[in-house]
């Protein structure tokens, strides 16, 4: 009887057999709204298909979903190129999605928007963060293909506008597969070799999938960290990408960039002609102002009759020089006067030499006198403080019989201080006994 029952298992794969032998759900296009959608780390996309009347499961594989140039979002109207099958572990039947595009808006627009708006959250457009051009700049790098009109019509313009400057090409792919990398590590590369005062990247016009590798995250992100300031080329005047957003400057083409990034020579040649009149002028005017101050100067009463200035100094000096030879004068005159009287005087009084050795004698003994006095006071103090030395020391009772017991450098005052089996050391006057403690008795 049991035999005619199907397990869950057997019944699901049967189930799974008739979806997949169907060739209509082997490539179903549907359109719907997402819901619940869920971004794994593994790179799969799960999500909830529905529209006003039902809803199904669906799951985008890491393969398929590393394609999209957008990123879903709850709400979002979607078409799904897919197939219809059983994911027999739950019994549910569920899309597998082979393709996403939005309903309504292009995928790379949606894309486009997504990445413009999270990068302006990051700050990557704020103007804080914008370098200046050099003015003139000696070299300057041009990031794009080697051959097209874009390349040609840069190095022309600058060529024109400024030969003084030199051109350094990047060889870059613009377009396609791999084309945002290239963009990338060359911005990088021209960083890393430090060669150019400002960069110039972008190419000639297209659709926007032509130039989508400028609407790439990882070309925003180099741009940004470029420490060459750096001049967006891309497409034409009507054509905006990320690239445009994050680069310092914007130019509308690249012709445009170009005449941006270098001066005209001749508008330099000139601006420098006109300074040097300038300065002609300027100096011009002030020689003319300083002769006629020069003029005014030496047609002036001062430098017209100069000895009047410094007539009435040298008459001080004069009346000053009379003044100190007069009183030069008195004054050796008073000096002559006192070495006479000095030596009138010294002629009638003649000094008694014995007298003055009897002084210096008579000094010398009691100087004498006095320093052995103070010796021997000396010699009594040395005596008196030995022998106060001597009495304090506590070693010295040592030659009455005393002894000092030492347990461990320290010095055993107590019968407390020791036990039984205790090592001692004890002092005496003519030596050290070392010996153990068999028993203690503290007297009461």
């Amino acid at each position: 009887m049991s035999s005619k029952f199907l397990t869950v298992q057997a019944l699901t794969k049967y189930i799974k057999y008739k979806f997949d032998a169907d060739p209509h759900l082997k490539d179903v296009y549907v359109k719907g709204e997402l819901s619940n959608v869920k971004i794994h780390t593994s790179g799969h996309i799960y999500f909830t298909l529905k529209d006003d009347c039902a809803q199904m499961r669906a799951v985008m594989f890491r393969a398929q979903a590393s394609n999209l140039a957008f990123i879903p979002e709850d709400g979002m109207q979607v078409l799904l190129r897919s197939e219809v099958t059983v994911y027999e572990a739950r019994g549910d039947y569920q899309l597998y999605v082979q393709s996403m595009e939005p309903d309504g808006v292009g995928g790379l627009f949606l894309a486009f928007n997504q990445l413009k708006e999270a990068l302006q959250k990051e700050g990557l457009f704020d103007s804080r963060f914008k370098q200046p051009i050099p003015r003139m700049p000696a070299t300057i790098g041009v990031i794009t293909a080697s051959t097209g009109a874009a390349v040609r019509d840069i190095c022309t313009t600058l060529q024109r506008r400024f030969p003084k400057a030199h051109i350094r090409i990047y060889e870059t792919l613009v377009q396609g597969t791999g084309a945002a990398q290239s963009i990338a590590g060359n911005v990088e590369r021209a960083n890393d070799e430090a060669l150019c005062d400002v960069l110039i990247v972008g190419r000639g016009g297209g659709s926007i999938e032509d130039l989508w590798a400028f609407n790439e995250e990882v070309v925003a992100r180099a741009i940004f960290a470029s420490r060459i300031p750096i001049i967006s080329a891309v497409g034409h005047e009507t054509d905006t990408t990320i690239a445009d957003f994050v680069a310092d400057l914007r130019a509308p083409t690249p012709t445009a960039a170009a005449e941006l990034a270098v001066p005209n020579e001749r508008d330099v040649l000139h601006t420098i002609l006109t300074y040097q009149a300038q300065m002609q002028q300027m100096m011009n005017a002030r020689l003319t102002h300083e002769r006629a101050r020069l003029t005014r100067l030496q047609q002036s009463y001062p430098l017209a009759q100069p000895e009047r200035l410094y007539r009435p100094f040298i008459e001080r000096l004069v009346q000053r020089e009379e003044q100190l030879e007069q009183r030069m004068t008195i004054h050796m005159m008073q000096a002559k006067q006192r070495y006479e009287t000095l030596a009138q005087k010294f002629a009638y009084e003649k000094p008694d030499v014995t007298l003055q050795k009897q002084r210096a004698d008579d000094y010398t003994h009691r100087l004498q006198q006095a320093m052995m006095q103070h010796v021997r006071m000396k010699e009594q103090q040395f005596t008196t403080a030995v022998r106060t030395l001597e009495a304090l020391n506590p070693l010295q009772i040592l030659t009455r019989g005393f002894a000092a017991i030492y347990q461990e450098e320290r010095l055993v005052t107590s019968v407390s201080d020791l036990q039984q089996g205790d090592a001692i050391r004890i002092a005496m006057k003519d030596g050290t006994v070392y010996a153990d403690v068999t028993s203690t008795q503290k007297e009461e």
